[in-house]
């Protein structure tokens, strides 16, 4: 990938990983309010960049990791979610800026009959969770403007974060046994430097191929990292009992970024392939520390 100017709004989980990576500076909250157009406008000058990436995002709040946080933080989660990245893709199309966002493809539940729900499939979760909401209503709009809109689900990446879902998950002692369609850090990070470097328009669901579940992660963490580590499986309505928004549990279909990334002669390895390696490399990383 040619090196070139881009800059990255969002300092945490996502961000800063891709900050490492790319080389690009991350624009923490406090030195730009993306609520503000004024504030982007003078960003985007000061910085004169290539390339705008949005990580910035509601999905918990200070000490709270979760996204129950946004079913009581109403303002606040519409603010980072809608009104944020809307304000910053039509900042980029005035510029003629490469914008690329960072969605959630937690905006569908089920898995479509079996195929899996494709970029063009209508969202069908638009209610039982307020952060979804505010996913679908930037995504309805975002879609109109030039740019790259990536959904992915359930980071899963090979070090320790919070907000990694193999910490996430190893913190439970109980999770749930429900297929779901994930994305892996590692192969994320391949995939948007090779959508860039193209400058890839539109929606592609950044997920390995194939399903895996909660359960399915934990079994592999019992097994590559931690053999003391216990957990229970609980089903769906134990699960909704206990979250104050119900939680999307989906698979997308992966075939448009599979086809994409073949005529770069890349390949997204299957996701259990995938989270085997993120965790042997998560365990080498725990033993290091």
């Amino acid at each position: 990938m040619k090196k070139e100017k881009g800059i990255i709004f969002g300092a945490g989980f996502l961000g800063n990983r891709l900050s490492g990576v790319l080389g690009y500076p991350v624009v923490p909250r406090t030195a730009c309010d993306l609520t503000e157009p004024r504030q982007i406008q003078a960003a985007l000058e000061a910085y004169q960049q290539e390339v705008v990436i949005n990580c910035a995002g509601k999905t918990g709040g200070p000490g709270e990791i979760g996204i129950d946080w946004c079913e009581t933080h109403m303002e606040e989660t519409i603010a980072s979610n809608v009104i944020a990245p809307i304000n910053l893709s039509t900042a980029c199309s005035r510029k003629g800026i490469y914008f690329v966002h960072f969605g959630s493809g937690c905006v569908y539940y089920g898995d479509n009959n079996g195929k899996g729900f494709s970029e063009e499939d209508p969202p069908n979760f638009y209610g039982p969770q307020f952060y979804a909401m505010t996913k679908i209503d930037s995504e309805r709009v975002l879609r109109n403007l030039p740019g790259l809109l990536l959904r992915i689900r359930m980071p899963i990446d090979n070090r320790h974060h919070p907000r990694n879902l193999i910490d996430k998950l190893a913190g439970y002692t109980r999770v749930i046994d429900v297929q779901n369609s994930m994305t892996t850090v590692p192969e994320m990070i391949v995939a948007v430097q090779a959508l860039i470097e193209t400058r890839e328009q539109g929606i592609y669901n950044l997920v390995s191929p194939g399903t895996i579940s909660a359960a399915d992660i934990m079994a592999t963490y019992k097994s590559l990292v931690d053999g003391s580590h216990t957990f229970e499986v609980m089903g769906l309505e134990e699960l909704n009992k206990i979250t104050k928004g119900i939680r999307s549990n989906c698979v997308l279909n992966a075939s448009k970024l599979q086809e994409k990334l073949k005529s770069k002669g890349l390949a997204m390895p299957g996701i259990h392939v995938a989270v085997e390696r993120c965790l042997r490399e998560y365990a080498d990383a725990k033993r290091q520390r």
